[in-house]
């Protein structure tokens, strides 16, 4: 059986040390370690990788594993290692004891509903961007003393120098501390912010990264031209129609706008960006990275063509470059049944490809136009764009193979 172990910044209860105590194996980070003091039973840090360490220190065969247990920050299923070990042993084998999380110690002390409030748990400052929105609220579940400035300084690029943060120190401790600035004040500032803290976000101005609808301004996105523009964008978007963890193949990605604005959806949403120029491929990963979504959007550098052997099957795909009917029948093999294939063409001949295509496989054919108001002279014009085909089809059995 594993014991997965929540304590507090003060240490653990005398139920969860009890369960400590009793183990054979006891896993946990350093500082949790030292909380808890000697034991009898062997001691682990948590390894890194986490997931391959845990399966080699606890060991796939219940009937011969000894008794483990994990120490955890709070309640382990808040951004925590009990989710993971549950997808990896099963929650037969995984039994959770949580503790007061900090996360419900700080919204009890900054008066937050927890259906007001996002929680990140902070790998890089950059997740936290997709939330940053007018009046939104995020606490931050930070890696150090470090994390609060480069909070604060993630907030100004995005246009919220002004919103307030409140750095909760030692949650749950004799020596807990609250300090509040805004963004700029704290980047400029000599403020000393403890090792263990919590940063609660009340967002004051932002930039395109809040926004929740599809359909960015294309200046939201560094690009060189190769970009599927916002009205068209929106569109494929809605035929991508993305649910709640999937996966999406984005093939001659240009700027990752598609698939950057798929993994936006929901948190548990994932991309494969497929992009053949090295520089564009470099300007898909800054792009995620501006926009929240750094872990969500993972850039391979190839053609598509060649690189779709080793990846994952996906649940959608987009196929916006390098089209042709090999790439296309390879795709749909790979395609989940109930995945989506939204092909988009601006050329005549792959126009025809796509006429083809829908004669066999069904699905729906567009043409899509849109026309911008720009200046001509002393007055105005509609500037019409390239017309764009869009071909949408849903896989709905084995049999469309």
């Amino acid at each position: 059986m594993i014991d997965v172990v929540g304590i507090g910044a003060a240490g653990p209860d005398a139920a969860a040390r009890a369960l400590i105590e009793q183990a054979d194996v006891v896993i946990g980070a350093p500082r949790h370690l030292d909380l808890v003091g000697p034991l009898r039973g062997e001691t682990h840090e948590l390894p890194s990788p986490l997931r391959a360490g845990l399966c080699e220190l606890i060991g796939q065969d219940p009937e011969t594993e000894r008794r483990v247990a994990v120490l955890a920050s709070g309640d382990p299923l808040v951004a925590g290692v009990g989710t993971t070990l549950i997808d990896l042993f099963g929650s037969d084998r995984v039994r959770i004891h949580p503790a007061v999380s900090s996360v419900a110690l700080a919204r009890a002390r900054m008066g937050w509903a927890a259906e007001s409030v996002e929680i990140v748990r902070l790998g890089t400052p950059d997740q936290i961007r997709r939330f940053v929105a007018p009046n939104a609220r995020i606490i931050v579940l930070s890696v150090d003393e470090t994390s609060p400035v480069a909070i604060a300084m993630t907030l100004i690029a995005a246009g919220a120098g002004d919103t307030t943060l409140t750095v909760l120190g030692d949650l749950g401790t004799e020596h807990e501390s609250r300090a509040t600035a805004t963004a700029r004040e704290l980047l400029e500032s000599t403020m000393e912010c403890p090792r263990l803290n919590v940063v609660c976000v009340q967002v004051s101005g932002a930039d395109a990264a809040g926004v929740l609808a599809p359909g960015l301004d294309d200046d939201a996105f560094h690009h060189d031209g190769q970009i599927t523009k916002r009205h068209i964008r929106a569109s494929a978007l809605a035929a991508l129609a993305p649910k709640p963890g999937e996966l999406l193949w984005d093939l001659g990605a240009g700027s990752g706008s598609i698939g950057i604005e798929w993994a936006r959806c929901h948190r548990s949403l994932r991309t494969i960006a497929v992009e053949q120029n090295p520089e564009r491929a470099e300007r898909i990963a800054l792009n995620a990275a501006a926009l929240g979504v750094p872990g969500q959007v993972e850039v391979h550098i190839g053609s598509s063509r060649e690189a779709l052997a080793p990846l994952s099957e996906p649940d959608a795909i987009f196929i916006g470059g390098g089209l042709d009917a090999d790439l296309v029948e390879a795709c749909w093999q790979r395609l989940t049944i109930g995945g989506r294939l939204v092909v988009h063409a601006v050329t005549l001949e792959t126009e025809s490809l796509l006429i083809d295509l829908q004669d066999r496989r069904g699905g729906d054919l567009a043409q899509l136009h849109a026309q911008t108001l720009e200046r001509l002279g002393r007055f105005r014009a509609w500037q019409p764009s390239r017309p764009v085909v869009q071909w949408c089809v849903t896989k709905t059995s084995q049999e469309d193979q």
